[in-house]
């Protein structure tokens, strides 16, 4: 298949189809995709919908996750991932890129770009990892309203409010905020950043019948569970967000030293995803074919003569 034929595509508004994935049972396993190459890697693997990561995002870019990026570059992540794999992608919304006017102004971009859903978070600029230390927290209000107005703006997008609050504010703060968020229009919450099996637990049991986002990054505060241990503690959707580009990257590093050692790629071709391999995975056989059954040579007529 390829995304050229109106007949491939998808017919039902991504978020829709997103909310289909929630209305099953079960957990909503979404591993982050960095790019439309490992989003058809992750289809492949069978995984019904994606994340996107705005830490894996800025780091393909070479940058760190501050916020510093813009609306128009997380759309151009968007729109290959959506656009490759015509799967639901959840994507980070950081902050929102703003005040009010402009959060609607990402939904309304994030929308027409392919996007399932968003999740918007309560911290101020410059935005961090939500396991890192000094995080500066949103007027809990000015959050709400931010939440409120993805909600106005949007068609059918799904929004989901994280909230970083728990490390400085505790369980207590964290679900006030979650409540007030879930008032102001969110479909579903994620508390960032959670460290014991018990803070999960508490979490769910004190927002019942919220849908709740986990988070299981490496190298973060949380401990490594796995899908079925978060379904268990109560939560609906868990996400991998920088995975696929820590192992991509770790690959690339070794790549590029056996260049400098070897002067060549050829202790590493074993390695490497063969030609036939990257042409099964982006379809190129498949567009091969839609060319050579549309384009045609036609000769054009003689015209008659007139005087």
């Amino acid at each position: 298949m390829t995304y050229l034929v109106a007949a491939d595509l998808p017919t039902a508004p991504a978020g829709e189809r997103f909310r289909a994935l929630l209305a099953r049972p079960g957990i909503v396993q979404l591993p982050g995709a960095h790019n439309g190459q490992a989003g058809l890697q992750a289809k492949a693997a069978g995984f019904e919908g994606l994340y996107l990561s705005g830490a894996a995002m800025t780091a393909s870019m070479g940058l760190p996750d501050l916020g510093m990026i813009t609306v128009d570059e997380v759309c151009f992540f968007v729109r290959q991932i959506a656009r490759a794999t015509g799967l639901p992608l959840l994507v980070d919304g950081d902050t929102g890129y703003g005040e009010a006017l402009n959060v609607m102004h990402m939904i309304r971009s994030f929308e027409d770009a392919g996007a399932a859903a968003v999740h918007i978070e309560d911290q101020l600029l410059p935005k961090k990892c939500g396991h890192l230390n000094d995080k500066k927290l949103a007027d809990p209000q000015d959050m709400a309203a931010k939440i409120a107005a993805a909600r106005k703006a949007r068609r059918h997008l799904y929004i989901i409010a994280r909230t970083d609050a728990a490390a400085s504010e505790g369980l207590d703060g964290a679900v006030a905020r979650a409540q007030l968020f879930m008032q102001a229009g969110a479909d579903a919450i994620f508390p960032e950043a959670l460290t014991t099996a018990e803070m999960f637990k508490e979490v769910a049991a004190r927002l019942p019948g919220v849908p709740l986002l986990a988070n299981m990054t490496e190298f973060g505060r949380t401990p490594f569970f796995t899908a079925a241990e978060f379904e268990a503690m109560g939560y609906k959707m868990v996400i991998w967000p920088v995975s696929s580009l820590r192992v991509a990257n770790k690959a690339q590093a070794k790549l590029y030293a056996a260049i400098k050692r070897d002067g060549g790629t050829q202790n590493m071709v074993d390695e490497m995803q063969t030609r036939a391999e990257l042409y099964a995975t982006i379809g190129y056989h498949d567009y091969e074919a839609l060319d050579a059954s549309i384009v045609t040579t036609i000769v054009p007529q003689a015209m008659p003569q007139t005087r």
